[in-house]
């Protein structure tokens, strides 16, 4: 089959590799229809860069139909039209049965101390073949494939895999209040789906802060007050014009380790990412320093007692936290991978509404065959050509 490949920094390829097939009774191998390309992928083709090896398979975002299953598999059958969600977790331990399939024991990446395994996001994470392919082996398929109907377009259902899930959480994990005001840092697809969300579940207020004039165009066209980082020198204090001199109750930061504007953490990203990887490595999981920008401007702008939700993508071992600030303002403070699976019953019954309220179906701003991976990853890299979210077709 053809496969998405990461060969070096900065570098993927489209390549023939060995089909998937049933390696334990509770797999299943799926035929990808669409598989999007995440902003964590991004890392991977950059920052991450030590801990992947050549050929690894990427991406963790698929839709399909279901080829083949294991003896074990009981709610999926061939012909079954599915999405896997982005993390692999048995449905039945104490940490799944909590909601928390990200930390699922069963499949838990001890030997990294992280959690559960996700599908093509490096050895840290179980080395599990990713999604950017036209088949997929997908483990613990007793529980993790999602059946959705065999209808609409890929486009409506195709996020339940990671991006709506995030950004759901982040919402769920910000606690705003109905009618409450909320800033959302970075309008990438997890930040202008959270900002969707935010005005959808009666926010009274969403502010999404950003640089790249396509991203606020798309989310100013759904109702979301913008600010351009590009065209304001204050951005706590107009935040607080616009909150009744106070701040956001609530803050989402929705862009995570590659902020702009820190050098610092830039140049410590740039030697981990260009050492060898045995060295890279050991500084990437032992010593890594993130760009922290959005997460000091988030504490900076929430008001007092309001709540920071971090979705986006942290990674270092070292990062200084001002914690008199966040303790003198009584912060509160959560953050995580999306559980998929929690949120998929919260979710689903706006996907099956014929209004398509989140704008799911007009989302993506590329749609390309796979064999255009490459020219894929770079505009999304480079932020060029309008691209905010791609699908890829297999």
């Amino acid at each position: 089959m053809r496969a998405v490949t990461w060969q070096r920094r900065r570098e993927v390829s489209v390549d023939n590799v060995p089909d998937p097939r049933i390696e334990e009774p509770t797999d299943a191998v799926i035929r990808v229809t669409s598989s999007g390309i995440c902003g964590s992928d991004l890392h991977l083709y950059e920052v991450l860069s030590p801990v992947i090896d050549r050929g690894d398979i990427l991406g963790h975002e698929p839709i399909g139909v279901v080829e083949e299953v294991g003896p074990e598999v009981r709610t999926i059958r061939p012909g079954d039209r599915v999405v896997i969600p982005c993390q692999i977790a048995c449905g039945y331990c104490f940490m799944c049965s909590r909601g928390l399939q990200t930390q699922c024991e069963t499949t838990q990446v001890r030997e990294s101390g992280l959690g559960a395994a996700l599908f093509g996001y490096t050895k840290l994470y179980g080395g599990v073949p990713g999604g950017q392919a036209q088949y997929l082996r997908v483990p613990q398929a007793q529980y993790g494939p999602i059946k959705v109907p065999p209808g609409p377009p890929d486009d409506r259902y195709v996020y339940l895999s990671d991006l709506l899930p995030a950004a759901w959480q982040a919402v769920e994990y910000a606690a705003v209040p109905e009618d409450g005001s909320v800033v959302v840092l970075g309008l990438g697809p997890i930040g202008d789906m959270a900002a969707r969300i935010a005005a959808h579940r009666h926010a009274g207020r969403v502010i999404g802060v950003d640089l790249v004039p396509e991203r606020l165009d798309r989310a100013r066209a759904r109702g979301v007050d913008v600010i351009d980082l590009r065209e304001t020198g204050d951005l706590a204090g107009e935040i607080r014009d616009r909150t009744g001199g106070r701040g956001p109750d609530s803050v989402i930061d929705a862009v995570g380790m590659q902020a702009h504007g820190s050098n610092a953490g830039r140049f410590a990203q740039y030697v981990g990412a260009i050492l060898p990887d045995t060295l890279g490595a050991m500084l990437v999981e032992k010593a890594g320093l993130d760009r922290l920008v959005a997460l000091h401007t988030a504490i900076e702008l929430v008001r007092r007692g309001g709540t920071i939700s971090l979705i986006g993508v942290y990674g270092g071992m070292t990062d200084p936290l001002p914690m008199r600030i966040l303790f003198d303002k009584q912060i509160q403070l959560r953050m995580g991978q999306g559980n998929v699976k929690r949120w998929v019953d919260d979710i689903v019954p706006l996907l099956a509404r014929d209004d398509d309220p989140l704008g799911t179906e007009t989302f993506a701003t590329h749609h390309l065959p796979l064999d255009e991976a490459p020219r894929a990853y770079e505009m999304f890299q480079k932020k060029t050509d309008g691209a905010v979210k791609v699908l890829l077709r297999p």
